[in-house]
């Protein structure tokens, strides 16, 4: 602590001693200008001018930062020669900092910092000063300016603004090869003092690198760095100021450095000798093994081709370089036949695709190795003697005609023998058969060329007591032709001719065809059938082209006499053996205007005169209406024919019987049966035996026949009314049913029965019913009764 507060007092009073010579120059200017003020102020009075030296004096420019004394720190002192010591003059201090950081004693012109400074934060104050007069306050010097200059001290370390850092070297580099350069600043002044005056230094990583110590450039220190063998490296670099002296302050950063990878190192196979295998069944294409040269450069530096140089397989085998994983891959390039050749030699290179020709010196940058491929017998299917087979038959050959035969043998050690087939699939409709042991085809049934000319089969040959394996062989059989077709003619197209028609005119040019094979000027002849050589109609021209011309030898065709002539012309193909046909050429006459014109070729209109005639079709139609019109009376008659009022007599609805199976529930059952059956049983149905006619005539009604209603003669009442009915031809004929409405047991009514009547109590008196007649004469016993029981009693 002692030491610290020594040293600043010693730069404060080296400070004090630099102020007080910077000062005397700026005091005697200062001077000067004011005695010139004063003089040119009386050469105006035209006094005579003395000079009078006053002006400002002060003594410190200079403040130590970072000052933590227990008192202010004198910064300086103001002093103007009109100053007489006397206490007259007020010194007033403004600026930056006046009156908080920096205070002026008035009397004695004393400057004080208060506070603490930092340079870092404000390197320079600037002040104006001026003097006035203690009790009036005017100026007795104009302001003067100056400036406080904080003084640097060590107080800040150097730091590293963009550590830590990344680096790359390339692998191999010379010594001395510039890796990157690092930067430290230090806060302090860099033109005061040894403060900011860095060095740098390396703590960490020799002794692979080094620095240079004043512009902080990182070198590589040792030749031959290999990145195979390490490749980063952790360099820690340090930043001292005062030169790096002792009680400078430091600051260190971190540089990771990395070697880049170069092509200094050639491919390597691990072995010189590689074994391999492949079976004797694998296609062209297949792998039979992998080898690698190890290389431990990195990305396009490691990359690795191979290719076969030398060995007795070249042709059989081939290499190529998977890219993922830089390995050789050997493949089939023929197949191999252990029976031929048990075993393979090759001789296999690898080298870099990328050479760097720094390092060409240390090449050669390939390695060689052989491989040994094993050739393994498997058990192949056995091999037809030709990759295809092609015979010839003739069609109608006989069952049995040997087509041709094929040959297959087992190429395996063991030389089994082999059995024949024609699989089903290739031959459907069983064409041949195949000898299972000879290979030997024949047909089954006789072939013909126009339906199939080639019959496309195959073959599978099978080792017997093998592993079922079997070779199939393309067996392509062409039936030859026989000339077995008779011609015929190409179109069978009717020959129009007209009537008119002009005799040797050309009218048609046959053609034929067959469906044998035609060999090479082999024509077909055309004559006239023997059966129509004598007509006197047609004749026929051979062309001797396979085409043949019809004439015309007449005149006068008529449609009335002949419409269609058929003219038989036999065809001969002049084969072997030749084979004939007679064809029939229709000829059908037409009608024609004058310039040969076909206008109709219609037979119709001359078949109608050999029919009905106009008038017997008309009296047909005449007789197909009046038999409808006899038809249409007859229902018209039977419409206009009344219906009888009673459909039949036995079917009166007064003589049908209802009959239910059910029994009633009594008189309070309204459900048990449908009364409107009562009614009309018939038309419960649907069925009405008769139709109610409105009379023509109204009969009125006999006066006086109708009995007085206060008769007493009940029974001349109801004859009466029965002889009305009868007699009235407005009534229905038969007897309608009269529905009276009931009201069941509760009713204020009552019951209209009269079944307990004899057993009821009752006030009424029944003794008119003896004035009713004999019809009444049972009610009136009935309820008469009661009465003579009363009166015995």
């Amino acid at each position: 602590m002692w030491e610290g507060l020594g040293l600043q007092v010693f730069l404060m009073c080296l400070g004090v001693a630099l102020c007080s010579h910077a000062s005397l120059p700026l005091e005697h200017a200062h001077r000067r200008r004011l005695s010139l003020h004063r003089h040119r102020e009386r050469g105006k009075e035209g006094q005579v001018l003395h000079r009078s030296k006053r002006g400002w004096v002060w003594n410190q420019f200079f403040v130590i930062e970072e000052y933590t004394g227990p008192d202010p720190v004198l910064v300086g002192r103001l002093h103007s020669d009109v100053d007489s010591g006397d206490g007259n003059i007020k010194y007033i201090l403004s600026g930056e900092g006046a009156g908080t950081i920096f205070v002026i004693d008035d009397k004695t012109g004393n400057i004080h910092a208060t506070k603490t400074l930092d340079r870092e934060e404000q390197a320079q104050y600037t002040l104006t000063a001026q003097a006035v007069a203690r009790d009036t306050n005017k100026p007795l010097e104009p302001p003067s300016e100056f400036i406080v200059k904080v003084q640097d001290i060590n107080d800040n370390p150097p730091e590293f603004l963009h550590g830590p850092y990344q680096a790359r070297v390339p692998e191999m580099s010379n010594v001395g090869t510039s890796v990157m350069q690092v930067t430290a600043t230090d806060a302090d002044d860099p033109t005061y003092g040894n403060s900011a005056r860095l060095v740098y230094s390396i703590l960490q990583g020799q002794p692979y690198f080094s620095v240079e110590p004043q512009t902080g450039i990182i070198r590589t220190a040792l030749p031959n760095m290999d990145r195979e063998a390490r490749q980063d490296y952790d360099v820690v670099i340090q930043a001292k100021d005062m030169g790096g002296h002792m009680g400078g302050l430091s600051g260190t950063t971190e540089v990771k450095i990395t070697l880049t990878d170069v092509n200094d190192n050639p491919p390597k196979f691990s072995q010189s000798v590689y074994a391999m295998s492949v079976a004797e069944d694998k296609v062209v294409g297949e792998e039979v093994g992998r080898l690698k040269a190890d290389d431990p450069d990195m990305a396009e530096n490691g990359l690795v081709t191979y290719r076969l140089i030398d060995g007795d397989g070249m042709g059989f085998f081939e290499i190529t370089t998977d890219s993922d994983t830089q390995e050789g891959v050997i493949k089939l390039k023929k197949l191999v036949d252990f029976e031929t050749k048990p075993s393979y030699s090759l001789r296999v290179e690898a080298s870099n695709v990328h050479v760097d020709p720094r390092f060409i010196a240390w090449g050669p940058y390939k390695d060689t190795a052989t491989v040994k491929i094993m050739v393994e017998d498997a058990d192949e299917p056995p091999i037809f003697t030709a990759p295809s087979y092609s015979f010839e038959v003739e069609e109608n050959a006989p069952d049995g005609t040997v087509v041709g035969r094929v040959h297959a043998k087992d190429t395996d050690i063991a030389n089994s023998p082999v059995r024949y087939m024609i699989p089903r699939y290739t031959d459907v409709e069983q064409f041949f058969r195949i000898g299972p042991e000879d290979g030997i085809i024949k047909t089954t049934r006789p072939l013909d060329r126009e339906t199939l000319p080639w019959h496309n089969i195959s073959v599978s040959a099978t080792e017997i007591g093998g592993h079922h394996q079997d070779a199939k062989v393309r067996v392509n059989i062409k039936v030859k032709d026989v000339n077995d077709n008779a011609p015929e003619f190409a179109t069978q197209n009717e020959v129009l001719v007209c009537e008119n028609v002009a005799p040797g005119k050309l009218i048609e040019t046959v053609s034929a065809v067959d469906k044998d094979e035609m060999a090479h000027r082999q024509v077909f002849r055309f004559s006239i059938a023997p059966e129509a050589a004598n007509n006197q109609n047609f004749s026929l021209k051979d062309n001797r082209d396979s085409t043949a011309s019809v004439y015309v030898t007449r005149k006068g065709f008529s449609r009335m006499t002949q419409d269609m002539y058929f003219l038989p012309i036999e065809i001969n193909d002049g084969g072997i053996p030749p084979m004939s046909s007679t064809n029939t050429l229709t000829i059908r006459v037409c009608s024609c205007d004058s310039k040969d014109t076909i206008l109709s070729c219609n037979v119709e209109p001359y078949i109608l005169p050999a029919g009905l005639s106009t008038g017997a079709l008309i009296a047909i139609l005449a007789c197909i209406v009046i038999l409808l019109a006899i038809v249409v009376l007859f229902v018209a008659l039977r419409r206009q024919k009344k219906e009888p009022l009673i459909v039949f007599e036995e079917e009166d609805i007064r003589e049908n019987i209802i009959t239910y199976d059910d029994e009633g529930g009594g008189e309070e059952d309204t459900e048990a049966f449908d009364i409107a059956t009562l009614q009309n049983p018939d038309g419960a149905n649907g069925f009405l035996p008769r139709k109610d006619i409105k009379p023509e005539l109204q009969y009125p009604s006999r006066p006086g026949g109708r009995p007085a209603a206060n008769s007493v003669d009940v029974d001349d009442f109801i004859k009466c009314r029965i002889s009305d009915a009868d007699n009235d031809p407005t009534a229905p004929p038969y007897d309608s049913i009269q529905i009276y409405g009931y009201e069941g047991r509760g009713s204020v009514a009552g019951s209209l029965s009269s079944l307990e009547s004899v057993t009821t109590d009752s006030d009424l008196d029944y003794d008119y019913l003896q004035s009713w007649g004999p019809r009444f004469k049972k009610l009136a016993d009935l309820y008469g009764t009661k009465d003579s029981a009363d009166d015995n009693s």
